[in-house]
């Protein structure tokens, strides 16, 4: 049986350009005509994002995508969705396509919720009638019908995607590409989001869903693919691969610096660091399971009176959300003047299981009644191990522990009367 997605030897080149003045056609010749020597001028540089990749999806798969930040994760989607020209290499889709790749696709601004529903179906190949079918499953999944008639362009992010997905999962494609857009919804409308993928997946349509949210990987996606530089670094099963990601694919990084970007700033603040350290204050990349795990995320205030709060969730290997914690009692102080600042938070020791562990840090803002963040997803990650020794749970005997985490809790034994039923 032929796959329903096949990528061949797929490359793709970009120029890496400095960002220079207009220049009209004229302006080129005039320049030229002075300095004949600038048509032999050296070339922009450039990066593969993608490098001879090939991989292979059957009918009914649902196959997900992880990676690091430049991995080449949205450049292969791209190209999967017809949006980008591969510079090497093919790509053969046997069905129907949906791509929900970033906020808008397939939306046209100036027509309504209703009108863009119908949009959609045209662009998949469905007649009126067959859009009209599922039309009230759409709008019912979507939870917008009071503005199905508004212009989309006046649609919250929230709403635009809620709806953008509730039209991708019910048109019936073949194939359904999804990247991590479902993050702009709300906790229940991502949970409704990933139990209709699963529903997608068994009515036999296939699933290629990119997302930071390891847990959602692992539970959907019945395999796995980690991009590293662009080239293939590990394919199989969910947690194999996203233990295997989180050890080498992003590495152990107890510290992690943020660049001076627009990723990591707003007006109000910017972020600076992110670290794991032990009670000394000493960097590790592996702790005792004993021992305090002091967790720092370093940030500057850049206007007064900001009132704001730091918060972090902690991961296990297979991308379950272990837990997840604010410092809600320096919420409740004075705002902050400018300046640079660091908060702190401490995991016990004998708390966390033996394993792999990635942070999550944030910044929430809370200014004129909004709130921003400041999101460094997977900022760093540790391990923990248990030698065995001296409090620790396993001082006696080399016992398998299992679960997400290992309190070492205070246990009373005494000797009752006759138990009388």
């Amino acid at each position: 049986m032929k796959s329903i997605i096949e990528v061949n030897k797929l490359s793709k080149r970009y120029a890496i350009r400095e960002n220079v003045a207009y220049y009209s056609l004229r302006d080129t010749i005039v320049d030229t005509f002075k300095n004949p020597f600038l048509i032999f001028k050296k070339k922009a540089p450039y990066f593969w994002a993608l490098s001879n990749l090939s991989f292979k999806v059957n009918a009914g798969e649902v196959v997900g995508i992880i990676g690091k930040n430049g991995a080449g994760k949205s450049t292969l989607l791209k190209i999967l969705s017809r949006i980008t020209p591969p510079t090497k290499g093919e790509v053969i889709l046997r069905g129907r396509t949906a791509s929900l790749l970033e906020i808008g696709t397939g939306f046209h601004p100036e027509l309504t919720g209703r009108e863009n529903i119908y949009l959609n179906g045209a662009i998949l190949g469905m007649s009126r009638k067959e859009v009209s079918s599922k039309y009230d499953e759409i709008v019912n999944f979507s939870g917008v019908e009071k503005f199905l008639g508004t212009p989309v362009k006046h649609y919250s992010s929230g709403m635009y995607m809620r709806l953008a997905f509730a039209v991708a999962a019910h048109l019936e494609p073949e194939i359904l590409i999804v990247d991590e857009v479902l993050s702009v919804g709300d906790a229940e409308f991502q949970k409704k989001s990933l139990g209709k993928m699963q529903d997608v997946s068994k009515q036999g349509r296939t699933v290629i869903f990119v997302s930071h949210n390891l847990s959602a990987i692992t539970s959907l996606c019945q395999r796995v693919i980690l991009l590293r530089d662009g080239k293939m670094f590990k394919t199989g099963k969910g947690e194999e691969v996203v233990a295997e990601y989180l050890r080498f694919g992003q590495g152990l990084l107890p510290q992690a610096k943020c660049a001076n970007n627009s990723r990591f700033r707003n007006n109000f603040m910017r972020m600076i660091s992110v670290q794991a350290h032990d009670s000394k204050e000493k960097i590790l990349a592996s702790f005792d399971i004993r021992k305090l795990i002091g967790i720092d995320i370093k940030y500057q205030i850049l206007q007064d009176d900001i009132q704001f709060a730091a918060n972090i969730q902690v991961q296990n290997s297979t991308g379950l959300l272990l837990f997840n914690t604010y410092e809600t009692e320096q919420m409740k102080k004075d705002n902050l003047r400018s300046g640079f600042y660091k908060s702190t938070v401490w995991i016990p020791g004998n708390f966390l299981a033996e394993g792999l562990f990635s942070v999550r840090a944030t910044l929430t803002i809370f200014r004129e009644k909004k709130i921003m963040e400041i999101d460094y997803p997977e900022a760093i990650s540790f391990n923990v191990h248990d030698l065995g020794e001296a409090g620790s749970v396993k001082k006696k005997g080399n016992i398998n522990y299992p679960g997400v985490i290992r309190p070492k809790l205070d246990w009373e034994r005494s000797k009752i009367d006759k138990i009388r039923h």
